[in-house]
């Protein structure tokens, strides 16, 4: 059977165990197949991984794999995106409800520094990394996506800037001060291996205090209305 019937014979397949869905267009079995990925891809690495892995470890056939994805670089920038969406969602959920901005720029921190060195997000961005000059667009999709933290924390930013908690005349690069501030050292670290874990909370805390500080001391309005104390420290 040729590319192009065995696609057209999955597409059916999809569509009629879908019901109501056309075919590639079922939620549920595009999550199913990119889960199938993230294991394929996190077990061994992009290079050794196959679409044959992939459609094994995410019980799909290998048509209707294709009628979802273009390729392997398709899928794993979809894993990339669908990872990074449900890491913003959270971390603008929790900033949402934040009246406080010293709190807020506390729980972004924590939430960001746990994240950016999780396992897992350090074994993509080495992936990543490891593909670049072969694969320029898909390193810039990871790193430069539509949406990313600088433009939940600059949206943040804005908000208490409009409330008069803060004075800031560039959002966009207090933003990735913050971020850098937060990130400390830790990330780098464990990126190149030199850190073997994420870090301990209580040195997390210690970082993120200080970045708090130092953003506050920079551009924060230093009258009682609008200044709190942080969460205490453990």
């Amino acid at each position: 059977m040729t590319s192009k019937a065995l696609k057209t014979a999955a597409a059916k397949e999809v569509a009629s165990s879908a019901g109501r869905f056309a075919a590639g267009e079922d939620p549920a079995k595009r999550e199913q197949i990119i889960e199938g990925a993230k294991r394929v891809f996190l077990k061994l690495g992009f290079d050794a991984a196959s679409m044959n892995d992939i459609t094994r470890e995410a019980g799909v056939s290998k048509g209707t794999i294709y009628v979802y994805f273009q390729n392997k670089e398709d899928l794993f920038a979809a894993m990339v995106d669908r990872e990074r969406t449900v890491f913003l969602n959270a971390v603008r959920t929790a900033l949402d409800g934040t009246e406080d901005i010293k709190t807020g720029l506390y729980e972004f921190g924590i939430a960001f520094v746990t994240h950016m060195t999780d396992e897992k997000v350090i074994t993509a961005m080495r992936t990543v990394l490891g593909v670049r000059e072969r694969m320029p667009v898909l390193c810039q999709r990871f790193f430069k996506g539509p949406e990313n933290l600088r433009t939940v924390m600059r949206n943040f930013l804005e908000r208490h800037v409009v409330a008069g908690a803060l004075s800031i005349d560039d959002i966009d690069l207090a933003a990735g001060q913050f971020l850098d501030l937060a990130s400390g050292s830790f990330f780098k670290l464990r990126l190149f291996g030199t850190l073997e874990a994420t870090p301990p909370r209580e040195e997390m805390d210690r970082v993120i205090h200080g970045a708090v500080r130092v953003f506050m001391a920079a551009y924060g309005r230093h009258d009682e209305s609008v200044t709190k104390k942080l969460p205490e420290q453990a």
